[in-house]
């Protein structure tokens, strides 16, 4: 039996996962909602809106921070008795302190406040930002209060609508699905699928049933109500763990509160990962911790990357290489396989461009995103079970299963 022939039930069952990822993006970009914007800032800032307390943690971040900052004041009008940046720099070694204070000095802006975090207590256990957002929230008194990661631009009007977004969907924490910024290769091989994989999975039947447990969020932008992020504990409730966002809102759904997931392109962009480095050292951070340490999901996700994206084109260079030789009834059937295949992989990633804001560009080089994100997922895995390798921006994580698995079920 030729290679084709052997090919052809792989290649049934990678079009099979395709085609019912297909319509499940599909329904989630036409379900999300999308920011309201019922107001404009000007006629919100008019209408004595709530005060919004912004907290931006940073460590290293010398490069962004002041796009960043310049991103949040820039695009509102509302005043400083309306609104409070508080940037936190969390021990950082590049300069980044200093550059803070030369920026608040160069802006003179009285909204933006400074604050150099302490070192975290020794005998306390922290993960990631967390330290840092605690001792800034400690200083924010807003109704609501809005945790920015430092590689996010906010666009005009961006805090208006997140805010008057949140009551109109009555929600009690409220994430934002970003405009995906690629800058590289490997950022566009694997971004673009990532998010796309997000939107999906925020608009699951677990994750809009209140019953279930099952929630997620995007820890770059989190907009909580005072009280739910009191209920939930602030950031010292969940201190230890690694992926916040994911233990927030979960959290928060456990005890009755209501999570929003908000397609988020026209509010803001999102550049997470500039290097091959940083975006290994980032997804495999979060990946399996995010997943509730579930092996099943990863060989799940690692399995639907590789159907999606790599099988078709190894379809393709099967069935042209039968043609070539034997011209067989295998080798055209898999060609046509492979187009159907290819096919719906353009369609998944135009579907996901459009509600990620970006294009599809690459996308003929997905043959190398299946190996990629697979190989991500099992890192993950390895790196959350054993803490073997497993940091984030060079500061060492230690394993909490059993403190994770355990409390957000």
């Amino acid at each position: 039996m030729s290679l084709a022939w052997l090919f052809i039930p792989i290649s049934l069952v990678a079009l099979g996962m395709a085609g019912g990822y297909f319509p499940q993006l599909r329904r989630a970009v036409a379900e999300l909602p999308r920011p309201q914007t019922a107001q404009t800032d000007a006629e919100w800032t008019a209408a004595s809106p709530p005060l919004v307390s912004v907290v931006i943690p940073m460590y290293n971040e010398a490069e962004n921070l002041e796009g960043c900052i310049r991103s949040v004041l820039d695009c509102t009008s509302l005043s400083a008795n309306r609104l409070q940046v508080w940037v936190i720099d969390d021990q950082s070694t590049d300069g980044t302190l200093a550059q803070l204070y030369d920026l608040q000095a160069r802006l003179a802006d009285p909204r933006l406040h400074i604050l150099a975090g302490r070192p975290q207590p020794v005998n306390q256990r922290w993960s990631g930002k967390n330290w840092a957002c605690f001792q800034a929230s400690q200083h924010a008194d807003g109704d609501w209060l809005l945790f920015l990661d430092a590689d996010v631009r906010l666009k005009p009007g961006a805090i208006a609508s997140m805010v008057q977004t949140a009551i109109a969907l009555q929600a009690d924490l409220l994430t934002c699905i970003p405009q995906v910024v690629s800058g590289s290769l490997v950022e566009w091989l694997v971004q673009p699928l990532m998010f796309a994989n997000a939107v999906v999975t925020f608009n699951s039947e677990a994750v809009r049933d209140p019953k279930s447990p099952t929630t997620y969020a995007l820890g770059p932008c989190l907009l909580f109500s005072r009280e739910s992020y009191a209920a939930a504990g602030g950031h010292g409730g969940i201190g230890a763990e690694v992926a916040e966002d994911v233990a927030f809102a979960r959290t928060l759904k456990h005890q009755g509160f209501r999570v929003v997931h908000v397609l988020g392109r026209d509010l803001l962009s999102l550049r997470m990962y500039r290097s091959f480095g940083t975006l290994w050292e980032g997804w495999t951070k979060v990946l399996y911790v995010g997943a509730n340490y579930s092996v099943p999901l990863m060989l799940l996700l690692a399995l639907v990357m590789l159907s999606i994206y790599t099988v078709p084109w190894l379809a393709l260079a099967i069935a042209l290489a039968s043609l070539f030789t034997d011209g067989g009834l295998g080798g055209w059937i898999l060609l046509l396989l492979a187009i159907a295949g290819l096919g719906l992989q353009y369609a998944i990633r135009a579907i996901g461009s459009h509600a990620l804001g970006t294009t599809t560009r690459y996308w003929w080089l997905h043959v190398l995103s299946g190996p990629l994100i697979t190989a991500l997922a099992i890192a993950s895995i390895v790196k959350a079970e054993t803490g073997w390798g497993w940091t984030w921006r060079g500061r060492s994580l230690k394993p909490l299963r059993r403190v994770s698995s355990s409390r957000h079920r």
